[in-house]
């Protein structure tokens, strides 16, 4: 989510001066906004209705469900929005300030949100205990991409200057930088994927649920280039560094048929599950966020032909090819058993599946909307893009719904957002699973976006 919300225009090719000349306000990309708002929308449904429809939400390790495109395509429009917006700070001490101060806010609402302190929306209480308090997270995912990606881009930016009118292929050449970065990043991934040694290892399971809260379990491991859950890299380096008690404690493979006896449905776990269904699993974690700087970096590609290719049809070509040829490799890698698709693990064949088809969607909202100007049709999701922190804050991370559950009657559940899931949604369709989510989609998506749209008419958004 942020840079969830950058500035971005189309008429940004031309050469800006090096002084403080005042620019000209420009015409937003709708397309870039609307692309934004559907990532917003579809956070809030996977998140909350993927527990009634496990298909959409994040697949319990390998495979790519709905809810596995969310945080590529954040990270996409991440990327996109950084030649866009950095192209009107030509002042380079300017332009990292601006980037470092934007990453700490970042670092500091994913703290907020998502390190423990908040309990919204079903828990009335806040605070965390910094023994178990989460460090990694969605938002502090994309503060390190975007603060990597965007110092990248700051200090090679004045190489465009030597190709005035770049081509088709010129571009990759004149953004070369930004390649060797990305070869580097893969290189270290897969060295360390499939190259380092992972021991066995214990974990305490700590959940007053549980009939064995206060068990140590052992792992045993011993082995290298494992892609399982419960001897890969990823979440060795994880434990090692963060600890594992700063980890996320309820990882998507507890959902798995290793694990649980109503898979892909959450449940009681089997008798016979592994000792590795109990331990944490941090998917937001530092090697994967390492990986996940790959989709940024190609986002920030297809904001690169933006801002040089000046006629549709050369952009739509280039992004076109460059997105087929992503999800054809990805698929390839997946379907050969090369290497699997697999978000936890944030997998060079996800990244090319998932940012393949960040780019084939863009592009199709780019021929609808800034072609075709079809943009009535989307102004739901173009407002929710345009105030995307708001939503992200409010409804992803149920701010809102929490201040709305502590007004109850008698009893803690006893509120108006259960009134209205059960009377409105779930009574009247004799179905929870169907309530659930035409509840989600219009009590909350389509709420927000009406809230959103009217924010857009006052000239009020929340940028970071």
């Amino acid at each position: 989510m942020a840079e969830i919300k950058g500035e971005h225009s189309l008429n940004v090719s031309e050469a800006l001066p090096l002084s403080d000349t005042k620019l000209p306000k420009s015409k937003r990309v709708a397309s870039l906004d609307i692309f934004r708002g559907l990532t917003v929308a579809l956070m809030i449904l996977v998140d909350d209705a993927g527990g009634q429809w496990p298909m959409i939400g994040h697949a319990p390790w390998n495979g790519c469900n709905l809810a596995d495109f969310v945080m590529p395509f954040f990270l996409f429009i991440v990327g996109m929005a950084i030649p866009l917006a950095l192209k009107r700070i030509p002042n380079r001490v300017v332009a990292v300030k601006k980037v470092v101060v934007r990453t700490l806010k970042l670092l500091f609402w994913g703290l907020l949100l998502q390190g423990g302190f908040s309990h919204a929306p079903d828990n009335l209480t806040y605070g965390v205990d910094m023994k178990h308090i989460r460090w990694c997270g969605i938002l502090q995912r994309i503060a390190l991409a975007y603060l990597v990606v965007a110092l990248v881009e700051i200090f090679s930016r004045s190489a465009e200057d030597r190709d005035p009118e770049p081509t088709q292929l010129s571009i990759f050449k004149l953004y070369y930088w930004h390649w060797l970065v990305g070869a580097c990043i893969l290189a270290v991934y897969l060295a360390l994927l499939y190259g380092m040694y992972v021991p066995d290892w214990q974990f305490t399971v700590h959940n007053p649920d549980s009939i064995y809260n206060g068990t140590t379990f052992t792992v045993t491991c011993g082995v290298r280039g494992k892609l399982d859950p419960p001897c890969n890299v990823v979440g060795y380096i994880d434990r090692e560094v963060l600890g594992i008690n700063h980890m996320y404690k309820r990882p998507a493979w507890r959902r798995s048929e290793a694990c649980t006896e109503k898979s892909p449905y959450e449940g009681p776990f089997k008798r016979s599950a592994p000792s590795w269904c109990y331990a944490p699993f941090e998917p937001e974690g530092l090697l994967s966020s390492i990986s996940a700087i790959l989709s940024t970096i190609i986002g920030l590609h297809f904001g690169h032909v933006l801002v040089h290719l000046q006629d549709h049809s050369s952009r739509l070509k280039h992004w076109i090819l460059v997105g087929l040829t992503l999800l054809g490799s990805g698929l390839i890698l997946h379907f050969t058993h090369a290497i699997p698709l697999n978000k936890q693990l944030y997998t060079l064949s996800y990244v090319c599946v998932t940012s393949g088809a960040a780019a084939l969607v863009f592009s199709a909202f780019y021929i609808v909307v800034d072609i075709w100007g079809l943009t009535l049709l989307f102004l739901p999701l173009k407002w929710i893009g345009m105030n995307a922190m708001l939503v992200y804050v409010m409804a992803a991370e149920g701010i809102f719904a929490g201040f709305i559950n502590g007004w109850y009657y008698d009893d803690p559940h006893n509120t108006l957002t259960y009134w209205i899931q059960k009377h409105v949604f779930i009574n009247v369709w004799h179905s929870k699973r169907v309530g659930i989510l035409l509840y989600v989609i219009f009590a909350e998506i389509l709420f927000w976006a009406f809230v959103a749209g009217i924010l857009h008419r006052l000239g009020i958004y929340w940028k970071l």
